[in-house]
Protein backbone atom coordinates (compact mmCIF):
# COMPACT_ATOMS: atom_id res chain seq x y z
CA UNK A 1 0.00 0.00 0.00
CA UNK A 2 1.32 3.33 -1.40
CA UNK A 3 1.09 6.02 1.57
CA UNK A 4 1.56 8.72 -1.04
CA UNK A 5 3.59 11.67 -0.11
CA UNK A 6 1.53 14.23 2.41
CA UNK A 7 2.51 13.82 6.06
CA UNK A 8 0.67 11.68 8.47
CA UNK A 9 -1.10 15.18 9.68
CA UNK A 10 -3.49 14.86 6.50
CA UNK A 11 -4.89 11.46 7.46
CA UNK A 12 -7.02 13.90 9.89
CA UNK A 13 -8.62 15.50 6.77
CA UNK A 14 -12.01 14.15 4.44
CA UNK A 15 -10.25 15.47 1.07
CA UNK A 16 -6.91 13.39 1.97
CA UNK A 17 -9.68 10.20 1.96
CA UNK A 18 -11.36 11.08 -0.67
CA UNK A 19 -8.08 11.82 -2.73
CA UNK A 20 -6.54 8.21 -1.62
CA UNK A 21 -9.73 6.05 -2.56
CA UNK A 22 -10.05 7.61 -5.94
CA UNK A 23 -6.44 6.67 -6.79
CA UNK A 24 -6.39 3.22 -4.77
CA UNK A 25 -9.14 0.90 -4.96
CA UNK A 26 -7.87 -2.55 -3.44
CA UNK A 27 -8.89 -3.36 -0.20
CA UNK A 28 -6.86 -2.54 2.64
CA UNK A 29 -6.95 -3.39 6.43
CA UNK A 30 -5.25 -1.33 8.72
CA UNK A 31 -3.09 -3.00 11.46
CA UNK A 32 -4.72 -6.41 11.64
CA UNK A 33 -7.18 -8.49 9.60
CA UNK A 34 -10.16 -10.03 11.21
CA UNK A 35 -8.58 -13.43 11.26
CA UNK A 36 -6.23 -12.29 13.62
CA UNK A 37 -8.51 -10.77 15.91
CA UNK A 38 -11.56 -13.27 15.65
CA UNK A 39 -10.37 -14.45 18.92
CA UNK A 40 -11.22 -10.94 20.60
CA UNK A 41 -14.06 -10.43 18.80
CA UNK A 42 -15.56 -13.41 19.40
CA UNK A 43 -14.65 -12.98 23.35
CA UNK A 44 -16.47 -9.47 23.27
CA UNK A 45 -19.51 -9.87 20.85
CA UNK A 46 -19.98 -13.22 21.33
CA UNK A 47 -23.48 -13.49 19.77
CA UNK A 48 -23.62 -13.42 15.85
CA UNK A 49 -27.09 -11.53 15.96
CA UNK A 50 -25.50 -8.22 17.51
CA UNK A 51 -25.31 -5.31 16.20
CA UNK A 52 -21.97 -4.03 15.22
CA UNK A 53 -20.43 -0.83 14.17
CA UNK A 54 -17.40 -0.23 12.50
CA UNK A 55 -16.37 3.48 11.99
CA UNK A 56 -14.01 4.43 9.43
CA UNK A 57 -14.43 0.93 7.37
CA UNK A 58 -12.39 2.35 4.33
CA UNK A 59 -12.03 -0.30 1.47
CA UNK A 60 -11.11 -3.29 4.31
CA UNK A 61 -12.25 -6.80 3.96
CA UNK A 62 -13.00 -6.98 8.01
CA UNK A 63 -16.67 -6.23 8.12
CA UNK A 64 -16.90 -8.95 5.00
CA UNK A 65 -15.24 -11.57 7.15
CA UNK A 66 -17.16 -11.07 9.95
CA UNK A 67 -20.60 -11.39 8.15
CA UNK A 68 -18.76 -14.57 6.66
CA UNK A 69 -17.86 -15.83 10.45
CA UNK A 70 -22.03 -15.48 11.10
CA UNK A 71 -22.43 -12.35 12.12
CA UNK A 72 -25.31 -10.61 11.02
CA UNK A 73 -25.42 -7.19 11.04
CA UNK A 74 -22.55 -4.97 10.71
CA UNK A 75 -23.06 -1.39 9.74
CA UNK A 76 -19.84 0.48 8.04
CA UNK A 77 -19.22 4.49 8.32
CA UNK A 78 -16.33 6.72 6.64
CA UNK A 79 -15.67 10.25 6.32
CA UNK A 80 -15.38 9.39 2.32
CA UNK A 81 -17.75 9.34 -0.20
CA UNK A 82 -15.56 7.88 -2.54
CA UNK A 83 -15.17 4.53 -0.66
CA UNK A 84 -19.02 4.51 0.73
CA UNK A 85 -20.22 4.56 -3.11
CA UNK A 86 -17.55 1.75 -4.14
CA UNK A 87 -18.32 -0.25 -1.07
CA UNK A 88 -22.48 0.34 -1.63
CA UNK A 89 -21.52 -1.16 -4.90
CA UNK A 90 -19.34 -3.67 -4.38
CA UNK A 91 -21.43 -5.74 -1.72
CA UNK A 92 -25.27 -4.34 -2.93
CA UNK A 93 -26.48 -8.52 -2.43
CA UNK A 94 -25.18 -9.16 0.90
CA UNK A 95 -28.13 -7.59 3.12
CA UNK A 96 -25.90 -8.03 6.37
CA UNK A 97 -23.57 -5.44 5.27
CA UNK A 98 -24.78 -1.71 5.33
CA UNK A 99 -22.23 1.26 4.43
CA UNK A 100 -23.01 5.07 5.47
CA UNK A 101 -21.31 7.77 4.74
CA UNK A 102 -20.84 9.91 8.29
CA UNK A 103 -18.54 11.78 10.12
CA UNK A 104 -18.20 10.08 13.19
CA UNK A 105 -17.73 13.46 15.49
CA UNK A 106 -21.27 14.04 14.63
CA UNK A 107 -23.46 10.37 14.15
CA UNK A 108 -27.02 11.63 14.83
CA UNK A 109 -29.02 9.66 12.04
CA UNK A 110 -27.68 6.38 14.75
CA UNK A 111 -30.35 6.37 17.73
CA UNK A 112 -28.88 6.58 21.68
CA UNK A 113 -28.30 3.03 22.66
CA UNK A 114 -28.08 1.10 18.86
CA UNK A 115 -25.30 -0.73 18.91
CA UNK A 116 -23.74 -3.82 20.92
CA UNK A 117 -19.96 -2.94 19.54
CA UNK A 118 -17.83 -0.28 17.97
CA UNK A 119 -14.95 -1.54 16.02
CA UNK A 120 -11.85 1.02 15.89
CA UNK A 121 -8.49 0.18 13.46
CA UNK A 122 -7.07 3.38 13.08
CA UNK A 123 -9.75 5.71 12.93
CA UNK A 124 -9.02 7.53 16.64
CA UNK A 125 -5.34 7.54 15.30
CA UNK A 126 -6.35 8.98 11.94
CA UNK A 127 -8.17 12.14 13.85
CA UNK A 128 -5.42 12.85 16.39
CA UNK A 129 -3.38 13.10 13.35
CA UNK A 130 -5.18 16.65 11.98
CA UNK A 131 -5.82 20.30 13.46
CA UNK A 132 -7.44 20.42 16.25
CA UNK A 133 -7.13 16.58 17.32
CA UNK A 134 -8.52 16.82 20.71
CA UNK A 135 -11.28 18.29 20.35
CA UNK A 136 -12.25 16.09 17.47
CA UNK A 137 -11.45 12.91 19.32
CA UNK A 138 -13.83 13.70 22.18
CA UNK A 139 -16.37 14.55 19.60
CA UNK A 140 -16.01 11.01 18.48
CA UNK A 141 -15.68 9.23 21.73
CA UNK A 142 -18.70 10.77 23.09
CA UNK A 143 -20.73 9.71 19.91
CA UNK A 144 -19.22 6.46 20.40
CA UNK A 145 -20.18 6.42 23.79
CA UNK A 146 -23.40 7.45 23.05
CA UNK A 147 -24.62 5.33 20.27
CA UNK A 148 -23.63 2.20 21.85
CA UNK A 149 -26.41 0.27 24.18
CA UNK A 150 -25.23 0.03 28.59
CA UNK A 151 -22.67 -2.31 28.58
CA UNK A 152 -21.69 -1.94 25.01
CA UNK A 153 -17.66 -2.15 24.17
CA UNK A 154 -16.18 -0.35 22.12
CA UNK A 155 -12.70 -2.31 20.77
CA UNK A 156 -9.88 0.62 19.58
CA UNK A 157 -7.07 -0.62 17.66
CA UNK A 158 -4.46 1.36 17.68
CA UNK A 159 -0.41 2.00 17.73
CA UNK A 160 -1.45 4.33 20.84
CA UNK A 161 0.45 3.36 24.14
CA UNK A 162 -1.79 3.64 27.92
CA UNK A 163 0.55 6.60 28.27
CA UNK A 164 -0.65 8.20 25.71
CA UNK A 165 -4.78 6.64 24.99
CA UNK A 166 -5.91 6.37 28.29
CA UNK A 167 -6.18 9.73 29.83
CA UNK A 168 -8.09 10.85 26.52
CA UNK A 169 -10.47 7.57 27.23
CA UNK A 170 -11.15 7.85 30.42
CA UNK A 171 -11.71 11.56 30.76
CA UNK A 172 -14.26 11.49 27.57
CA UNK A 173 -16.27 9.41 28.32
CA UNK A 174 -17.38 6.81 31.39
CA UNK A 175 -15.81 3.22 30.42
CA UNK A 176 -14.36 0.12 31.92
CA UNK A 177 -11.14 0.00 30.13
CA UNK A 178 -9.47 -3.36 29.61
CA UNK A 179 -6.03 -3.97 27.29
CA UNK A 180 -4.93 -6.48 25.13
CA UNK A 181 -2.24 -6.76 22.85
CA UNK A 182 -0.87 -8.37 19.86
CA UNK A 183 2.12 -8.29 17.72
CA UNK A 184 1.84 -6.07 14.68
CA UNK A 185 1.75 -7.95 11.21
CA UNK A 186 5.44 -8.95 10.04
CA UNK A 187 6.57 -8.86 6.01
CA UNK A 188 4.63 -11.97 5.13
CA UNK A 189 1.59 -10.08 6.06
CA UNK A 190 0.55 -12.60 8.95
CA UNK A 191 0.89 -11.53 12.57
CA UNK A 192 4.50 -12.70 14.59
CA UNK A 193 4.91 -15.24 17.19
CA UNK A 194 2.34 -13.79 19.80
CA UNK A 195 3.97 -11.69 22.76
CA UNK A 196 0.96 -12.57 24.59
CA UNK A 197 -2.09 -14.51 24.16
CA UNK A 198 -4.25 -12.45 22.91
CA UNK A 199 -7.20 -12.86 24.88
CA UNK A 200 -5.60 -12.41 28.43
CA UNK A 201 -5.81 -8.58 29.62
CA UNK A 202 -3.01 -6.63 30.53
CA UNK A 203 -2.62 -5.20 34.14
CA UNK A 204 -3.80 -2.03 33.57
CA UNK A 205 -2.87 0.63 36.37
CA UNK A 206 -3.84 4.55 36.10
CA UNK A 207 -1.05 5.71 34.58
CA UNK A 208 -0.86 3.06 32.50
CA UNK A 209 3.10 2.97 33.01
CA UNK A 210 2.17 -0.60 35.06
CA UNK A 211 2.12 -2.38 30.73
CA UNK A 212 6.29 -1.47 30.68
CA UNK A 213 6.74 -3.76 33.66
CA UNK A 214 4.91 -6.77 31.43
CA UNK A 215 5.83 -5.81 28.12
CA UNK A 216 9.31 -3.81 27.81
CA UNK A 217 9.10 -0.44 26.83
CA UNK A 218 8.59 0.42 23.02
CA UNK A 219 6.96 -3.31 22.80
CA UNK A 220 6.04 -4.01 18.70
CA UNK A 221 2.68 -4.57 19.15
CA UNK A 222 -0.74 -3.06 18.20
CA UNK A 223 -2.62 -1.96 21.43
CA UNK A 224 -5.86 -3.15 21.80
CA UNK A 225 -8.30 -0.96 24.28
CA UNK A 226 -11.50 -2.78 25.18
CA UNK A 227 -13.96 0.14 26.53
CA UNK A 228 -17.36 -1.01 28.21
CA UNK A 229 -19.93 1.52 28.51
CA UNK A 230 -20.88 1.70 32.05
CA UNK A 231 -24.75 2.11 32.79
CA UNK A 232 -25.82 5.27 34.73
CA UNK A 233 -26.54 3.28 37.99
CA UNK A 234 -23.59 1.95 38.62
CA UNK A 235 -21.36 5.27 37.82
CA UNK A 236 -23.55 7.21 39.91
CA UNK A 237 -22.68 3.99 43.14
CA UNK A 238 -18.64 4.56 41.42
CA UNK A 239 -18.89 8.52 42.42
CA UNK A 240 -20.23 8.00 45.33
CA UNK A 241 -17.66 5.91 46.65
CA UNK A 242 -15.24 7.78 45.16
CA UNK A 243 -16.81 10.65 47.43
CA UNK A 244 -16.75 8.40 50.27
CA UNK A 245 -12.64 7.79 49.86
CA UNK A 246 -12.01 11.14 49.33
CA UNK A 247 -13.47 13.00 52.10
CA UNK A 248 -12.96 12.89 56.08
CA UNK A 249 -15.62 11.36 57.70
CA UNK A 250 -16.90 12.71 61.37
CA UNK A 251 -18.16 9.93 63.38
CA UNK A 252 -20.64 10.94 66.13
Amino acid sequence: MTLGTPSTQAYGEPWYWDNRYSHESAPFDWYQKYPALAPLIHLYAPHRHQRILVVGCGNSVFSEDMVNDGYEDVVNVDISSVVIEAMQTKYSNRQQLKYIKLDVRDMSPFQAGSFDAVIDKGTLDSILCGNNSRQNATQMLQEIWRVLKDKGVYILITYGAPVYRLSLLKESCMWSVKLHVIAKFGSEGSSEQPIRELTNPVLLEESGRSVEDVLGKNPDVHYIYVCTKLIVALVLWCLYLDTISHSDLNWP
